[in-house]
C-alpha cells in the first residue's frame, strides 16, 4: 500500500456517520493526510422530485431541491465535525455529489485521487442487505484503492448461544 495522503469517508448522515468519520481520523492519526467527507444525494430522490415537480408550486424545482439538500447536508456534516472532531477540522473537506451512490463514490475516488476509502457496512436504511448488498459491495468490488469497512462492535458482535 502506498502512503496515505488522502482518505475519503463516505457519510450518509445515518447513525453510522460519526463512526465512519472516527475510523478515517484513526487511520490518518499522525499523518498529514486530508480527509474528504463525501455525501451523495441519491439520484432516486432527485428523480422522485422531478416526477412531482410539475405539480409543485413554482420555486420547487429539481435544481432547488439539490441546492437545498446540498446546503442542509453540508451544514449537518459541519455540525458533526464541530461537535466531535474540532481538532481535525482543518484537514477535512466536505464534498456533495448527486448520483447513484456507488457510482458517485467510485467516480469520487478517481476525481479526488484518494488513497483509501472508509465506509460503513450499514447505512441510512439500517438494513445491512440494502447497503452492504448493493452500494458498499459494489464499492468493495470495483474500487481501485483499498476500502475500509467501519463497523460497530455492538451491531456486529458475535452472539453466543
Amino acid at each position: 500500500m502506498t502512503d496515505i495522503g488522502k482518505v475519503m469517508a463516505c457519510v450518509d448522515l445515518s447513525d453510522y456517520t460519526r463512526m465512519t468519520i472516527e475510523e478515517a481520523v484513526t487511520v490518518t492519526r499522525g499523518l498529514p493526510a486530508e480527509i474528504v467527507l463525501l455525501n451523495v444525494i441519491n439520484n432516486r430522490d432527485v428523480e422522485a422530485v422531478r416526477t412531482v415537480s410539475p405539480y409543485l408550486p413554482e420555486g420547487l424545482s429539481v435544481e432547488t431541491y439539490i441546492e437545498r439538500a446540498s446546503t442542509e447536508r453540508r451544514e449537518h456534516i459541519k455540525e458533526i465535525i464541530d461537535q466531535f472532531f474540532p481538532a481535525e477540522k482543518p484537514r477535512m473537506r466536505i464534498v456533495i455529489h448527486v448520483g447513484i451512490p456507488y457510482e458517485a463514490i467510485l467516480r469520487a475516488i478517481e476525481t479526488e485521487k484518494v488513497d483509501l476509502v472508509v465506509l460503513a457496512s450499514k447505512g441510512k436504511s439500517n438494513l445491512i442487505g440494502t447497503l452492504h448488498g448493493s452500494n458498499a459491495e459494489k464499492v468493495f468490488r470495483h474500487s481501485p484503492v483499498p476500502v475500509l469497512s467501519a463497523r460497530s462492535r455492538e451491531n456486529f458482535s458475535r452472539k453466543r448461544f
